[in-house]
């Protein structure tokens, strides 16, 4: 097994206005499931394939273990790549395919076989080994694609959404299956997803990055329950982080009839950047319905009912920010209840933020402000 390094690693595409990876600065610990995850465009791909030896490093340099493999073609990197399509060779069958590069590779025959019963039975796809691709479904085709990774032995696997062409169920199915696998074999595993969810089940890490920065890395709990920029807030956590700008005033910050005090270090902070006003982070776990004069007043715009948990949707009046120019603005705020007795669309009712339960961020950089 081995590390995977970025070393101020840069990819900008030719004709780009700006890098596709700027000065990307990660380690990938050896064993660890490390997942990439993004809006599009953001640069999560172009990262892997670097790795991969796919697309070139422009600038700075990419390690695996003891190597320096910035300059090695893909096939000297000892990694395997589990891509998006598949790439299956239909005139292949499936162990034809778990094979073929050992082939190429100059493996004794014995020897392959082995390393494709082996991979087979560790994937239940001992029944399908003289099939071709197109008698499999998208599952079983899945797994010959992880299959034909494992069974190279590599030190490193690279995945490119690999889900992304299961349907819903299969790949709940599938994602756990491959983060079990990934730990009973311990190999060095970078995945790339655009889901946010995908990404919070399966890694040990998330980094998350934004226009070819890395925006935070940190576990999957970490970045839920203290995210480091508004960016990383809004995108982790499904319903998004409600995120408000909200006024200050004597050192809190003002939304409805809830007052939320900011520590010293925040105050200060706010104080040092001249600003007037914070934004205000809370999940939809957070919010609970309560009576008049408290919290802040909804209108109720849609409510989602899920069975153990409903998810209520509401306008409300934006807090009141100097410089601002909407005449009444509003803000969308969604909490998450019980689905006993939710309210109804059209309805008025009052949310509050259960106390420390809420995230403030500096409104100019974007910034966590201290705690």
């Amino acid at each position: 097994m081995a590390t995977v390094e970025f070393v101020e690693a840069t990819r900008v595409y030719p004709g780009a206005d700006r890098p596709a990876v700027d000065a990307f600065e990660l380690q990938i610990a050896d064993g660890e499931f490390l997942v990439l995850v993004g809006p599009s465009g953001c640069g999560k791909s172009t990262a892997l394939r670097m790795i991969a030896g796919l697309e070139p490093v422009d600038a700075g340099r990419i390690r695996i273990g003891e190597r320096d493999v910035t300059d090695l073609p893909p096939k000297n990197r000892d990694i395997a790549m589990v891509f998006q399509n598949y790439a299956l060779y239909p005139h292949l069958s499936v162990a034809g395919n778990l094979g073929f590069a050992l082939k190429a590779a100059g493996v004794a025959k014995e020897e392959r076989t082995r390393r494709i019963r082996a991979t087979a039975a560790l994937l239940d796809l001992e029944p399908y080994l003289d099939r071709k691709p197109r008698m499999l479904s998208g599952g079983q085709r899945q797994r010959v694609a992880m299959g034909r990774a494992i069974v190279r032995e590599p030190q490193v696997f690279l995945m490119d959404e690999p889900l992304s062409n299961l349907d819903a169920k299969l790949r709940v199915s599938t994602r756990t299956q491959i983060a079990s696998l990934q730990r009973r074999l311990g190999v060095t595993t970078a995945y790339v997803t655009h889901d946010q969810v995908e990404a919070m089940t399966m890694g040990d890490r998330v980094a998350v990055l934004r226009e070819g920065q890395l925006c935070q890395v940190d576990t999957p709990l970490a970045l839920y329950e203290r995210p480091e920029t508004v960016f990383v807030a809004g995108f982790i956590g499904s319903p998004a982080m409600n995120l408000i700008e909200a006024p200050l005033e004597d050192g809190c910050a003002r939304f409805g009839e809830t007052v939320i005090p900011l520590s010293r270090a925040a105050a200060r902070a706010a104080a040092d950047e001249g600003a007037t006003a914070v934004t205000v982070g809370f999940r939809p776990e957070a919010l609970e319905l309560r009576g008049d004069g408290e919290g802040f007043a909804i209108t109720v715009d849609l409510v989602e009912e899920l069975g153990a948990d409903a998810y209520l949707y509401g306008t409300a009046v934006a807090p009141a920010v100097s410089g601002r120019i909407d005449a009444t603005p509003t803000v969308t705020v969604v909490a998450r209840l019980a689905p006993k007795g939710v309210p109804r669309r059209g309805e008025k009712v009052r949310l509050r933020i259960r106390d420390d339960a809420f995230h403030v961020f500096s409104t100019k950089t974007g910034r966590r402000l201290p705690d």
